[in-house]
């Protein structure tokens, strides 16, 4: 369903699978499908959002840490009721006497 316009629409999707007819059942390959395109939105946040595929950070930790904290902020924002993480992390950081607001979403205030 559109968001916007609320117009439903049917689409039709195929997948190739290496489990049997058993394992394949729909409910089955519905749950794996959603489990994947959940992680999916999540990468494509954090690369949109964040810019992560343009991240120099290479060597070491430093890539999962980052990634790490990504998530974290992306969960806290979604915890929060926040369906924009862009405009979730522009209002948390808009200015210094506001620093309070990313310790509040996280219940530490």
């Amino acid at each position: 369903m559109d968001r916007k316009t609320g117009k439903v629409s049917i689409k039709t999707v195929y997948a190739v699978t290496s489990l049997t007819a058993e394992q394949a059942t729909p409910a089955e390959l519905s749950r794996l499908i959603r489990s994947h395109w959940k992680i999916e939105a999540l990468h494509h946040v954090r690369d949109v959002t964040f810019a992560e595929d343009a991240s120099q950070l290479r060597t070491g930790s430093a890539p999962r840490a980052m990634a790490t904290w990504r998530n974290l902020a992306i969960g806290a924002l979604r915890l929060a009721g926040r369906s924009s993480i862009a405009t979730g992390l522009r209002r948390n950081a808009r200015n210094a006497r506001n620093a309070i607001r990313p310790l509040a979403l996280l219940g530490l205030t």
